[in-house]
């Protein structure tokens, strides 16, 4: 069985949590991938049945590891050394998020591609905490790519731009990309039909 394709769930569950990190990062090698760590969480709650949002959590969080931010980082993201140096640890934005989450007991999360999943997994081992989320996790960039049917492998603004929409906001920032991922879910639901490409 080809595990790139994404299983439609057994049932849709009442709620999709759509979420983006933004983690600490260099193009020189200072941060080496498995030390990244996540500095913002960006999460919309979307109701299943309308793809309406219903729902925003946002957070910086303050990185341990690489505590001084990369100015490469900073560029790509927008994220300033002085919010990241205000923001609690991930222990306690951990926690919020679980504690908000806690109010859609029948979610599944999704967000575009694996990524943020497996930085999740990665923060909650260094920090040892469990995971906040607590739920099946969908990738929502394989899905739009199986809907699409070019056989492409879109990056989140290359979907926004396949859907002609206008990106929303600042790319690489976690809201708005998890704002974005909102956008794009009825299509990689196929709740929507993507606009025929011009030949």
């Amino acid at each position: 069985m080809n595990e790139n394709i994404e299983k439609e769930p057994e049932r849709e569950p009442a709620h999709y949590l759509l979420i983006d990190f933004e983690a600490t990062c260099a193009n020189d090698g200072s941060v080496p991938r498995q030390q990244m760590e996540i500095i913002e969480i960006g999460a919309v709650m979307v109701e299943t049945a309308t793809l309406r949002v219903v729902d925003e959590f946002q957070s910086f969080v303050r990185p341990v590891r690489h505590p001084r931010l990369s100015d490469f980082c900073t560029q790509l993201t927008t994220i300033t050394q002085a919010q990241v140096d205000a923001a609690p640890g991930f222990a306690d934005v951990a926690a919020a998020l679980k504690a908000w989450r806690g109010a859609y007991p029948d979610l599944i999360w999704g967000s575009w591609g694996d990524y943020d999943r497996n930085q999740l997994q990665q923060d909650c081992g260094f920090h040892r905490v469990a995971d906040p989320v607590g739920a099946p996790h969908r990738n929502i960039k394989r899905l739009f790519a199986q809907r699409e049917g070019s056989g492409r492998k879109f990056g989140l603004g290359g979907g926004v731009r396949r859907a002609r929409l206008e990106f929303a906001g600042t790319h690489h920032r976690g809201i708005d990309d998890a704002r974005n991922i909102a956008r794009l879910l009825p299509y990689a639901l196929g709740r929507a039909e993507l606009p025929r490409e011009a030949r």
